[in-house]
């Protein structure tokens, strides 16, 4: 059975390789939580072709906005490492707070937006000074970090507490707290700002909030053959840009949720890898690439054809992963 499914897998790779002779290049970018690693993958290749150290247990990562820098949570050692992507060298480290796992950058570029899971804060960071403007107080251990397309409002969820906070970015003060389904783990605006999803791990949905009345408005819940409600776990989520189309990772469930983002209803499952956890679309949507936490691989798919294309290799217990935009 695996023989068929990996001779399938090549099959569909080298139609899709033949027909993406137009395709951008990229590089995607994976931290590898249990090997202090960074696995760097051409896009195009779909090859690793290099393997860069970090900071003990990195998950959170993003890019700055020329992709001449990468940032690195290095949770366990309560900082931001800053890595040379043209060396692959750690150039500095940044004042994160204890045990930053997940961030967002501001569309200038600077400050950093930081959500601290031991001390139910979030951490604003001037990226060029290395300085801390601002903690701002939140729920028990935040995670997920959203930012809407005018870059004024900024979403933190908070795992034990179940709530989706919403800060002002100019006064750096909670301006709302939206209750969500249990252990809500990803915040994602839609292109126009006018909608929030977020996914609950445990609660097994994902919530979509009116952004201006800051009410839940739908809730989306999964059912998959063969596999347990306990399996079903959300955690990242990706929008398209014209909106037509959301994908949600499921975690221990194997699957990437395809929804009809005007529906909101659930068009296909695609099986990926073990625990799948988040998700990074290439700049021109071809590609949405998985991290899959116990199987040690990330899954590309294809996102025309809706269809699993290449399963890579990587370091142990891949957890982020960011894409360059050039």
């Amino acid at each position: 059975m695996v023989a068929r499914v990996r001779a399938g897998l090549g099959a569909a790779l080298l139609v899709w390789l033949g027909t993406a002779g137009g395709a951008e290049a990229f590089t995607a970018y994976v931290t590898n939580e249990k090997a202090n690693t960074v696995s760097v993958i051409d896009t195009t290749t779909l090859a690793v072709t290099g393997t860069w150290k970090v900071g003990r247990r990195p998950r959170g990562v993003t890019l700055s906005k020329d992709d001449k820098e990468l940032f690195v949570c290095a949770s366990d050692d309560d900082r931001i490492d800053v890595l040379d992507t043209a060396t692959g060298k750690v150039v500095r480290s940044l004042r994160s707070g204890p045990d930053p796992e997940q961030f967002i950058l501001d569309q200038s570029g600077n400050p950093l937006y930081v959500a601290n899971e031991d001390d139910s804060q979030v951490t604003i960071i001037d990226i060029e000074k290395n300085k801390v403007l601002a903690e701002v107080p939140v729920g028990v251990e935040p995670e997920g970090m959203g930012l809407s397309p005018d870059g004024k409002i900024l979403v933190n969820t908070s795992e034990t507490t179940n709530m989706a906070h919403f800060i002002d970015t100019k006064t750096f003060e909670v301006i709302d707290n939206v209750l969500v389904d249990a252990r809500p783990r990803f915040a994602e605006f839609s292109t126009d700002g006018k909608l929030l999803w977020v996914s609950a791990e445990v609660g097994g949905t994902v919530s979509i909030i009116d952004t201006g009345t800051r009410k839940v408005i739908r809730k989306i819940s999964f059912k998959i053959p063969g596999v347990t409600d306990e399996q079903i776990q959300p955690v990242g989520v990706r929008l398209t840009k014209d909106g037509a189309k959301a994908f949600v990772a499921l975690g221990p469930a194997n699957r990437v949720a395809v929804i009809d983002a005007k529906t909101y209803e659930v068009q296909k499952y695609l099986p990926v890898g073990q625990r799948v956890w988040q998700l990074a679309f290439t700049p021109d949507e071809k590609q949405l690439w998985t991290t899959n936490g116990t199987s040690n691989d990330v899954s590309v798919i294809d996102v025309e054809a809706l269809k699993v294309v290449k399963s890579i290799p990587v370091g142990l217990l891949p957890w982020g992963v960011t894409i360059s935009k050039k």
